[in-house]
């Protein structure tokens, strides 16, 4: 397990950090963001994502299906001088109406996609809060590439640096997992991973039929967040190599800006 995984403040600035160096800009090719923007991030967690976007003037909203994350956000943001534009919502986002919030400028999940059961029927709901001349960003890291089965989290150095074995059949996957002693409760989060985890392919078709119209995607070779992380520089996938289902193996994430389909 890595030490972002332990110090959740330190997590929260690393995704800080990469949310405005490389989200913000890549949204705003597509769609301006100003202190008269109204953003929503599904899946906020501690809400390192969002603290550029308050820094911004913007109007910020986050939901989080876990209480205790919505806690933790809430007393790091205690003090930020602009937390008056801040609204923080513990609540599982289908049990919210549309009517019950702002129409959004922006709505964006990072590394979030990946744990949503059901990707399609979350993607035409979610649908119904944006503007319509709002855009949606999704960052996420396909299945399955080297991590995409968050193994990283892993307490056992071992496993916690092993690529791919989240590829193996369920029953072997946790077999190894527990021979390695790691908690029962480690063993069924990631197993919950493995049921919802995404394909590139899966992605564009769900995001697709949920009536959506794509109007920017890159696949990433070393995904931006490794440079917060490891000290490597982003890179693009070549597009030689982007060649259908091979390419989820070697694509570290997936960058993609939609708006509704007219």
């Amino acid at each position: 397990m890595q030490e972002r995984h332990i110090d959740r403040k330190l997590y929260f600035n690393e995704q800080s950090i990469t949310t405005e160096k490389y989200v913000i800009p890549y949204i705003r090719e597509i769609r301006n963001i100003d202190t008269n923007s109204v953003i929503l991030e599904v899946g906020c967690g501690e809400g390192g994502n969002l603290e550029p976007f308050l820094k911004m003037g913007c109007k910020v909203y986050g939901i989080d299906i876990l209480d205790h994350q919505i806690q933790i956000a809430r007393r790091i943001f205690e003090d930020h001088p602009m937390n008056h534009n801040l609204n923080l919502i513990a609540e599982d986002i289908y049990k919210i109406k549309p009517e019950a919030l702002p129409s959004f400028d922006v709505i964006f999940l990072r590394d979030v996609i990946e744990h949503i059961p059901d990707q399609q029927k979350f993607m035409h709901f979610i649908k119904s809060f944006l503007k319509e001349d709002g855009v949606i960003f999704f960052g996420f890291p396909p299945w399955r590439m080297p991590f995409g089965g968050h193994q990283q989290v892993c307490q056992h150095k071992l496993l916690s640096k092993l690529p791919y074995f989240h590829l193996l059949p369920q029953f072997l996957y946790s077999g190894v997992l527990k021979l390695f002693g790691e908690s029962q409760a480690l063993i069924d989060g990631l197993a919950e991973v493995k049921e919802t985890g995404i394909s590139i392919q899966e992605f564009f078709r769900y995001l697709k039929k949920s009536g959506f119209e794509i109007v920017r995607e890159n696949h990433f070779l070393i995904n931006p967040n490794y440079e917060i992380k490891f000290n490597l520089k982003p890179r693009l996938l070549p597009s030689i190599f982007k060649i259908p289902w091979l390419c989820d193996f070697y694509t570290t994430a997936i960058y993609c800006v939609a708006k509704k389909k007219l």
